[in-house]
This record gives structure tokens, sequence and C-alpha cells, in this order.
């Protein structure tokens, strides 16, 4: 699995960086390193007015905040790992 994360200006000031820092964190407790590809990625061109955009493969997912990275890690990632 490939997960992009908006790195650009506007998904940068909603807080990608901490989405970036999660995503690390938990592939790194749940060992899916081998499972799981991460990238940093300029627009994906889905801005929201809340959240950062994430894609899945070749799903884009808006609005992914740091509040609700649990809840988006569980319904969005393990389960299609």
């Amino acid at each position: 699995m490939t997960i992009q994360i908006c790195v650009g200006s506007s998904c940068h000031l909603k807080g990608s960086e901490q989405i970036v820092e999660l995503f690390q964190k938990a592939i790194e407790e749940r060992d899916l390193a081998d499972k799981i590809t991460l990238a940093g990625s300029f627009c994906i061109g889905r801005c929201n007015r809340e959240g950062v955009t994430v894609q899945v493969d070749d799903d884009i997912i808006t609005g992914v905040k740091p509040e609700t990275f649990d809840r988006f890690l569980e319904t969005e990632i393990l389960p299609k790992l």
C-alpha cells in the first residue's frame, strides 16, 4: 500500500507535518514498514477547508486531522492491508 500525504502549502498549514508523524508512529508501532510505503506529495488537487488530503493507493481522502487520525487509520488503512 502506498500512502501519499499532501505537504503542499494549504495542507501544510492544516497540519500535514503532524499527520506524517502520526503515520510514522503507527507504522512503527504496528510493524507495518513492509506493507506501507509512506510518501509526501505536493497538491493532490482536492483541497478541503479542514484537514489534510491523503491518497491511499488510488483513493483520495480529504479532511484528515490529528484528532480524527486514529479513526481514519482503523477504517481506511488497516482493513485494506
